[in-house]
């Protein structure tokens, strides 16, 4: 595809020579992590604190999506899902899922523990380095076996 050249998944795969990638090479990725630290958060603050941070990581992936859209080469509709669909899996819902989850079986082992809550915490924020790579690599293969075949090239 002559539109995926201009994609740069976080391991950088599709790095486009010479360019450096604001919302891919620069502290402002940390962003699209908001919502896991929400996530391991969760069970100390207010939930509204957890929301915000899925909006910072929106406003992170639609960001980067309209960024990679606008690049002049690049096939406007087809980049922005593209990388809305890829930044939307591999940087909110499916960290988002494992952070909350881990953080759940955490406190569940630990019910009656009157430290539950600051290792439910350390453990969901140690937790986010670790599952970054696995994430972003399964999304890839997604996106190629699946979403791209089908959606990107049959539909848009």
């Amino acid at each position: 595809n002559e539109y995926k050249s201009y994609l740069r998944m976080a391991d950088g795969s599709e790095d486009v020579p010479g360019e450096r990638d604001f919302y891919r090479d620069t502290p402002v990725r940390y962003l699209g992590y908001a919502n896991e630290v929400g996530e391991a958060f969760r069970n100390i603050v207010h939930r509204n604190f957890v929301r915000l941070s899925y909006g910072i990581s929106g406003a992170y992936v639609f960001a980067d999506a309209l960024s990679k859209s606008r690049h002049p080469d690049a096939p406007t509709i087809r980049t922005f899902v593209d990388v809305a669909i890829w930044q939307g899996l591999a940087s909110v819902a499916i960290p988002g899922f494992t952070i909350n989850r881990i953080c759940w079986a955490t406190g569940h082992l630990l019910r009656g523990s009157r430290h539950r809550m600051t290792v439910v915490t350390g453990v969901g924020l140690l937790a986010i380095p670790f599952i970054i790579k696995p994430i972003d690599h399964g999304v890839d293969v997604l996106m190629d076996r699946a979403i791209r075949p089908f959606l990107l090239e049959k539909v848009l």
